[in-house]
């Protein structure tokens, strides 16, 4: 444990009474920062075993954050806004292409490559390498985006800030992402996988496999799936119901996800858009 871990650790214990007059919270607090919106640490990262590890402290600094700082105004061109927290910049130095109409927090890190239709990503949200954030598509706080991911148009991705130990939104390497999707509550994409537009996927929703009806996973839908929304039947005191579910229709080999064309069509022979 890093002593700076340690002092934001210590300064949450007390975080009922902190108000923006506590210059030393402030600076600690607003180091961590400054260290997220340079990608120096992340809120949570997926380890060699495959488990998300959350690193709460950092969560908890950006919880402080909100207690530290008073309303502010700030002026982008010709837009007002008052709020807790400023905008991020200098994306030409970090290889970002952004948009307008596109807007990030500081304290959210955006890796070289990635471009930003007019879209959101908020405040520590990691964005990998590549990635595309398409227009009108959201990053919500502390969302973990892997490298040469697409985010269509609409996407929405979830926010999960508290409590510190909750696990966020994952969304591992080469993933695409339908138009419209919603991923929320800490559910996570796997490595190369494919969801269909207007996807809603969280962690109670079950992912069953189209081939044998088996019940996958809650939430998770794995690497290389193919994937798109669904509903099975349900039967109740009070009549016949259809509940959502995610419904893995092909898993493919690595090579095949890069495959634009063959992918479209699968997903057209499932009445699936992208």
């Amino acid at each position: 444990m890093s002593t700076l871990e340690q002092r934001i650790n210590n300064w949450f214990d007390d975080i009922a009474s902190l108000t923006p007059d506590n210059v030393e919270a402030r600076r600690d607090v607003e180091l961590v920062i400054a260290q997220l919106d340079d990608g120096l640490v992340r809120v949570a990262e997926i380890e060699d075993s495959g488990a998300v590890v959350v690193y709460e402290w950092v969560k908890r600094a950006i919880l402080m954050l909100f207690r530290l700082r008073g309303l502010e105004k700030f002026e982008v061109g010709p837009f007002e806004y008052v709020d807790k927290l400023d905008l991020k910049t200098d994306f030409q130095r970090r290889g970002v292409r952004v948009v307008p109409g596109a807007s990030a927090r500081r304290g959210s890190f955006l890796s070289p490559g990635v471009i930003l239709m007019p879209s959101y990503v908020n405040i520590g949200a990691w964005v990998g390498a590549n990635t595309m954030v398409d227009t009108w598509a959201t990053v919500g706080s502390c969302a973990q985006i892997g490298a040469n991911v697409h985010l269509s148009g609409g996407v929405g991705i979830g926010g999960v800030l508290e409590p510190p130990n909750a696990v966020p939104v994952v969304i591992e390497d080469d993933a695409f992402i339908g138009s419209r999707s919603m991923i929320v509550d800490g559910a996570r994409v796997g490595r190369g996988a494919v969801l269909g537009a207007g996807t809603i996927l969280n962690p109670s929703i079950p992912v069953i496999d189209a081939e044998t009806g088996e019940e996958i996973s809650r939430g998770y839908v794995p690497d290389y799936c193919v994937a798109v929304n669904a509903s099975r039947r349900r039967e109740y005191p009070g009549g016949e119901f259809f509940l959502p579910c995610v419904l893995v229709v092909r898993r493919m080999e690595e090579g095949e996800r890069h495959n634009k064309t063959a992918l479209n069509s699968l997903l057209r022979d499932h009445g699936i858009a992208t």
